[in-house]
């Protein structure tokens, strides 16, 4: 490689034979034609090898294609290149008073990347951020350009693609007129007693922590907009002081609480755009399961929480309507997400992140397609019934594996 290039959190390393970021799409559409096998990096924020081609393969960046954001505001939509974060698009849709449905906890990642590993954010009403996706554009094995629009036969199995189908260029987002909302943190809910149906509909979004150390959640961030009605939230305190989902850590770095309301943008995340929320040194499992099953994989948890707690930074508790991605962990299931926030130690967490596992097999936990896990492909089969027409898909738009690598031939089982 031409330079060393890390994930965010630096605990991989990629292994291309080179790395490239090209600066028009005419140079990446040449280099993709040219290249025998290719990943692209998107913002870097995983946690697996999903992004490494291998010494075999060229690793590409399309930060550096020119940032495209078209917005149609007669028809509410944006088309943005795959290269472009949230926290641009946030504020250029919002700028034209329109905005997304919903964002993850960080604004930092990538468009392209997230709705490809099947990121989100949370809400009993909200799908992954791949359901606001309306159009995928895509160079394919060839250089050539392939456009899959909601409707297509095809749709569900190009947004949550894991990179394997081509190097996405383009997206089109559906859009909303702006709205605010506003953000209340309360403290200590107990496991004991838990309505978690109630809870988790207390809000247009609602996040649930915890370190495990202790039965219960140290933490429940409510983020309300401000044209529904005000949160109702008897069973904890409200926080005193503004709250950090690590305990310990400094809330500067966190979006306004208090019910301060503020554009949709910068307080549906949990950090400022503006500010990096950490350094990276960390690691990160996730796990979504049907939301019916939540109370019992909570208690699940808990059971093992004395082995859990020790390398566990924190846990989040959030939810994510069903959506009819192949790939996508919320897959035709209203989904429960539990992710962990791990210390940076893969020798001590992956043994825990086998056990967490076993405790939550009952519960047919899909894993976050880019964060740590140890799930099989025989595994993962039997929780995707779509798996095998993905398959088909990505052999007829790339029947040599140009866009394949050890991790999605592992995951998927080809």
């Amino acid at each position: 490689m031409t330079q060393r290039v890390t994930n965010w959190a630096r605990n991989i390393t990629y292994t291309a034979r080179e790395y490239h970021r090209p600066r028009s799409l005419d140079a990446l559409r040449s280099l993709v034609a040219a290249a025998t096998r290719l990943r692209v990096l998107g913002s870097g924020h995983s946690f697996n090898r999903i992004a490494d081609p291998g010494a075999d393969g060229d690793l590409v960046s399309i930060a550096g294609l020119p940032p495209v954001l078209d917005v149609d505001t007669a028809a509410r939509t944006v088309r943005v290149a795959g290269g472009v974060r949230y926290a641009e698009l946030a504020r250029t849709v919002h700028a034209r008073g329109l905005a997304l449905p919903n964002l993850a906890s960080l604004p930092h990642i990538s468009v392209a990347g997230s709705v490809a590993t099947g990121t989100h954010g949370s809400g009993v009403g909200n799908g992954s951020l791949a359901a606001a996706v309306r159009e995928v554009e895509l160079l394919t094995a060839d250089g050539s350009t392939v456009v899959v629009t909601r409707g297509d036969a095809r749709f569900d199995g190009a947004v949550t693609s894991l990179g394997a189908l081509g190097v996405v260029t383009a997206l089109t987002l559906g859009l909303e007129p702006a709205y605010e909302v506003e953000q209340h943190v309360f403290t200590e809910l107990p496991l004991a007693g838990l309505d978690f149906e109630t809870v988790a509909a207390a809000a247009y979004s609602v996040s649930l922590f915890t370190d495990w150390r202790e039965p219960g959640f140290r933490q429940v961030w409510l983020k309300r907009r401000t044209d529904q009605a005000p949160p109702v939230f008897p069973w904890a305190a409200p926080a005193t002081e503004a709250m950090h989902p690590v305990p310990g850590m400094s809330a500067v770095n966190c979006t306004p609480q208090f019910g301060e309301p503020g554009p949709w943008h910068e307080r549906l995340p949990h950090f400022k755009a503006d500010f990096t929320p950490s350094n990276g040194d960390e690691l990160q499992s996730e796990y979504l399961l049907p939301r019916s099953a939540a109370l019992d994989a909570l208690h699940a948890l808990d059971a093992i929480r004395g082995t859990v707690a020790p390398v566990l930074q924190t846990c989040e508790v959030r939810t994510v309507a069903a959506d009819p991605q192949w790939l996508g962990p919320a897959h035709g299931r209203d989904s429960v997400a539990l992710h962990f926030t791990w210390v940076d130690d893969m020798p001590a967490v992956l043994p825990v992140v086998r056990r967490l596992e076993e405790a939550l097999d009952p519960f047919g936990p899909r894993p976050h397609w880019g964060k740590v896990f140890t799930a099989s492909a025989s595994v993962l089969r039997g929780r995707y019934p779509r798996l095998d027409d993905f398959l088909a898909l990505a052999r007829s738009l790339d029947p040599a594996g140009k866009f394949a690598n050890d991790f999605v031939r592992d995951a998927l089982g080809e």
